[in-house]
């Protein structure tokens, strides 16, 4: 099944059962919004997950565009990314959480082709302000799924500080050679597969929780993670989504296997980014992008310092922004790249001559790095890198 036909397959199965397909939104949250960027698909829905009716109805089902800066270091295993798509769905005070769990497995077994005997799930257990999910555990039991109990830190959903949350109960899947080992809080071949929240309360500024006058489910999938165990692959990169970066830029730059990740993470995210509007700066979004495009030319110039990101085929950029629902010429995103790499190439230049002259030693202290970023604008990662670069 083929990414396309995968997100048709989701929006169908939730249609007929009530659900009215919603379109994805741009990565910029609305205006006053204090997040850079929408990390979920449940951020846009915020107003209405808070009692607000939406156009719609109760029941809605979409994809929506994310970017999550959190796991950046964690970019270039099998399944973690910067830019990504939610499969969402979202049950506006109607059904609760129970029946999201029902539809939820009956999706992935009898029309993804998932064997339930290599899923996994795990249910909030409680803390000192709220009891054990009671409600998933007994449909679990009901599904025979086997089911761990775990805190808030793994196990309850918020989208900031303040807001709507609640307990929810993830669906994990069996990475791994050989029959299912442990739980997925004791082994990391269990893959995070769909996150399913009981939206209940709304968490005020000192901490307290309140019941929501209208309880919601939340839930998202990330497309990447579902078409790589559907088809099988061993990493997201290995499917067809990725199948373009894959058969172009390793005959263009030669980039090794992790490096070649990292790389068509990061130029990925930055064409989605510059699509929905945002250019490199050295403060908010803008530093967000900024940090993606040096990283991946970091990347690339530790094989070859005469690579550059005017090569990148036009063809990946229309296949990326197509994908992501946008309209955007590759000859502009190929402008941006261009001049954030002559900038960076500008700051190298200086960053070495100031470390040979200041620091010939290599051996910085936190108020080296405080300096060399707040006077000179090096951040500490092209700091390290640099130190690494001068030592060898």
């Amino acid at each position: 099944m083929n990414t396309t036909t995968t997100i048709s397959t989701f929006v169908e199965f939730f249609r007929s059962r009530g659900h009215q397909e919603i379109e994805g939104s741009s990565l910029l949250p609305r205006p006053g919004d204090p997040v850079l960027y929408t990390t979920s698909g449940m951020h846009p829905l915020t107003p209405y997950l808070e009692g607000q009716p939406h156009p719609r109805g109760r029941r809605l089902a979409g994809i929506q565009r994310c970017l999550r800066t959190t796991d950046l270091d964690e970019v270039g295993d099998s399944s973690h990314l910067t830019v990504f798509q939610m499969l969402g769905t979202w049950s506006l005070g109607d059904y609760g959480g129970p029946q999201s769990l029902r539809w939820g497995l009956e999706l992935l077994c009898d029309h993804f082709g998932l064997r339930p005997e290599v899923l996994h799930a795990t249910v909030f257990g409680g803390d000192d302000q709220v009891g054990p999910d009671t409600e998933a555990l007994s449909a679990w039991s009901e599904l025979g799924l086997p089911v761990e109990l775990l805190g808030a830190d793994d196990n309850w959903w918020s989208n900031g500080p303040t807001g709507p949350c609640g307990p929810d109960s993830e669906i994990f899947i069996w990475t791994g050679t050989g029959p299912p080992q442990g739980t997925p809080a004791a082994d990391s071949r269990w893959l995070e597969l769909w996150n399913h929240v009981t939206m209940r309360y709304q968490r005020h500024p000192d901490g307290s929780l309140s019941p929501l006058r209208q309880p919601s489910v939340d839930t998202g999938m990330g497309l990447e993670r579902l078409v790589m165990v559907s088809q099988g692959a061993s990493s997201v990169f290995e499917t067809d989504l990725f199948a373009p970066w894959g058969s172009l830029l390793p005959g263009l730059w030669h980039p090794d296997g992790r490096s070649l990740r990292i790389i068509t993470d990061h130029l990925r995210s930055s064409i989605v980014i510059i699509g929905d509007g945002v250019r490199p700066s050295n403060t908010g979004r803008g530093y967000v992008l900024r940090r993606l495009v040096r990283r991946a030319l970091t990347e690339l110039w530790q094989r070859d310092g005469s690579l550059t990101l005017a090569d990148l085929p036009p063809e990946l950029v229309t296949d990326t922004s197509e994908r992501f629902g946008l309209s955007v010429m590759p000859s502009l995103v190929l402008d941006v790249l261009r001049s954030e790499e002559g900038k960076f190439g500008e700051l190298l230049t200086r960053g070495r001559a100031l470390l040979r002259r200041l620091y010939p030693v290599g051996v910085l202290s936190e108020d080296d790095y405080a300096y060399l970023h707040d006077t000179h604008g090096l951040p500490r990662e092209l700091v390290t890198t640099l130190v690494g670069e001068l030592a060898r």
